[in-house]
């Protein structure tokens, strides 16, 4: 069925144009943050993130704090993930590890002494259920030592689960930990498909534990999936969507797989003969949009729907959306503490990444520092800069008088250049332009991310890279 796109597929909160995504796809950052983590540099180390935050208490800050927990291992490798990962089926590293994340935690928590309430938790990995339910009970205690949480009602305390490493009561125990929002990682419940990526996870497991989280009371059900992947069809992908459908998570994100072996050592076992060619691809994003909207669920942004009256939705449609490391997020004022190898934090005008290997980590932290190895501290430019790429990504569209009069320039005087590329966007149909608005159409959603490549500054002062993935 490849080759079958339509050149215009309506639906409710976006419009597929095959010809114009086949016209303008391109490689670019997904901007989870601006500047993007690759311009950041070990010029910015420890005694910056310090001054970061004795930034915060000098302006008497009153913002919450989002904390972010890097569970890097994982039982089994699956081929297609490009996450920072260790797999090990040794225990007894990720006992170490917790020892170094738990003192990681105790410095963080001293720094913000008296600013130190938090109302987003979220665990990442790897998998964070590699964890034993006793040791995450252990690291929510220590958490809770350090950090004053949000009542459950209010706080959004999310993490990530495998499916296949968790049972019924290990899932009512998240909850009674803590844990309000889960994510699973399905990907495609086809079984050649799971085969071919090595990641068997029957249907009837990842179901079980859907049903097992609502059972516990969690707030919401995330799925994962993935489209382009080997041995993936559009008539496969139309299976998995019609089982993700009826199962009714409140949110579902569709990704693109990018395959970048040359970067991601798992993905050299993925064949490049068994991955879906373009227009197939193509097809199938056309399949997710148009069956996940006739389904009820609301076009948020880049790879994520939702259920209408899920806080993602809700916060869309009243202006307050916005998008950090871990996606799309309502928490727009929190401050993001990261703990863990590879965890970014976002402290006032900063971003700050750990260290990548364990050894590096231990050292750090040895040493009784914390394992800063790079970051950015953002300048005027980059402030108004991550301030337009946010409201586009978030709410697709741009009133030009709160940018000047949040800073000091003329909209149309800074920006003229880009306004110039703008202007073929508008040709192309992606946007419309007038003294005051800056709005992405419908069309132009699917494109945000290159309405966004407009305004990075980087972008124009260094080549492009070779990691970003596709805008679509």
């Amino acid at each position: 069925m490849s080759g079958t796109v339509k050149s215009e597929v309506i639906v409710a909160s976006v419009i597929f144009d095959g010809a114009l995504i086949r016209k303008l796809n391109q490689s670019g950052p997904r901007y989870t943050s601006y500047p993007t983590a690759d311009r950041f540099t070990e010029a910015f180390g420890y005694r910056d993130y310090l001054q970061a935050v004795a930034t915060l208490r000098t302006r008497g800050a009153q913002n919450p704090l989002s904390l972010y927990l890097h569970i890097p291992f994982c039982d089994t490798v699956c081929y297609y993930c490009a996450c920072n990962k260790i797999v090990t089926r040794d225990r007894s590293k990720a006992v170490t590890y917790l020892s170094y994340l738990k003192r990681e935690i105790e410095i963080q928590g001293q720094l913000f002494t008296g600013m130190n309430r938090v109302e987003q938790l979220h665990f990442g990995g790897g998998t964070p259920t590699y964890l034993s339910d006793e040791q995450m009970g252990d690291l929510m205690l220590h958490l809770r030592r350090w950090f004053q949480f949000a009542s459950d009602d209010v706080g959004e305390y999310s993490i990530e689960v495998d499916p296949r490493t968790v049972s019924r009561e290990r899932v009512f125990s998240l909850r009674q930990q803590g844990f309000n929002r889960i994510s699973l990682g399905v990907q495609d419940f086809d079984a050649d498909v799971q085969k071919a990526v090595n990641r068997i996870q029957p249907e009837h497991e990842t179901l079980g534990i859907m049903q097992a989280a609502r059972d516990a009371g969690f707030r919401s059900v995330s799925i994962d999936l993935i489209y382009g992947l080997p041995k993936q069809n559009v008539i496969s992908m139309a299976q998995t969507l019609a089982k993700v459908v009826a199962a009714n998570p409140d949110r579902i994100a569709v990704y693109n797989y990018a395959h970048l072996p040359h970067l991601f050592k798992p993905q050299r076992r993925i064949l490049a003969e068994d991955l879906p060619s373009s227009e197939t691809r193509l097809d199938m994003l056309a399949l997710c949009i148009r069956k996940l909207t006739e389904a009820g669920y609301v076009y948020i942004g880049m790879d994520h729907f939702a259920r209408p009256d899920d806080d993602l939705a809700v916060a869309q449609r009243q202006g307050l959306l916005h998008r950090n490391f871990q996606g799309y997020s309502t928490h727009a004022e929190s401050e993001m503490v990261a703990c863990g190898v590879s965890a970014i934090s976002a402290i006032a005008a900063t971003y700050s990444q750990n260290v990548k290997t364990l050894d590096s980590y231990y050292g750090h932290l040895d040493r009784n520092e914390l394992p800063i190895a790079r970051g950015i501290k953002l300048n005027m430019d980059d402030a108004v800069r991550r301030t337009i790429i946010q409201m586009l990504m978030c709410n697709f569209e741009l009133p030009i008088a709160s940018i000047e009069q949040a800073y000091p320039i003329t909209f149309s005087e800074y920006f003229a250049a880009e306004l110039d590329q703008l202007a073929v966007l508008v040709e192309d149909g992606l946007l419309t332009m007038d003294s005051e608005w800056l709005s992405v159409t419908l069309k132009g959603r699917l494109l945000i991310r290159n309405i966004c490549m407009v305004f990075d500054r980087y972008l124009s002062t260094r080549p492009r890279q070779a990691q970003y993935s596709k805008t679509i």
